[in-house]
């Protein structure tokens, strides 16, 4: 990873984790993707942009598998996802053969122009909701 990559990393996951984050999962609306820590066994929110389509709700992320929740998802996929204030448990699948630029113009379009903008190492995650 270059220098300014891992600057850019380093300083986006910084702000996420410490002032966007917080904020963003205490809005009922905004969507929220839960985790089990790989390491804690503790539930681990997530704002997160995506779109539910039928069955599935489909996300990329914006640093793939440096992200803290894609390694949580490794190593355990079962998750829930907040979607306009319901919860709704399913298994998260990454998808590394995907193309998530692609993706992203099927996503909502503020996340998308962000994630284009910050991502150094996009992955489509595809949650497979229950019931």
């Amino acid at each position: 990873m270059s220098r300014l990559t891992e600057l850019r990393f380093r300083a986006a996951t910084g702000f996420q984790r410490h002032v966007g984050n917080p904020i963003l999962r205490r809005l009922p609306l905004q969507t929220v993707l839960e985790t089990t820590g790989r390491t804690s066994g503790l539930p681990r929110q997530t704002p997160v942009g995506g779109r539910r389509v039928g069955d599935a709700f489909w996300l990329v992320s914006e640093f793939g598998e440096k992200s803290q929740y894609v390694r949580n998802i490794k190593a355990d996929p079962r998750v829930r996802v907040r979607i306009r204030g319901r919860w709704h448990t399913g298994t998260a699948q990454l998808l590394p053969d995907d193309d998530p630029v692609a993706r992203l113009r099927s996503l909502p379009r503020f996340n998308s122009v962000a994630v284009r903008a910050l991502g150094t190492h996009l992955l489509t995650v595809r949650v497979d909701l229950d019931g």
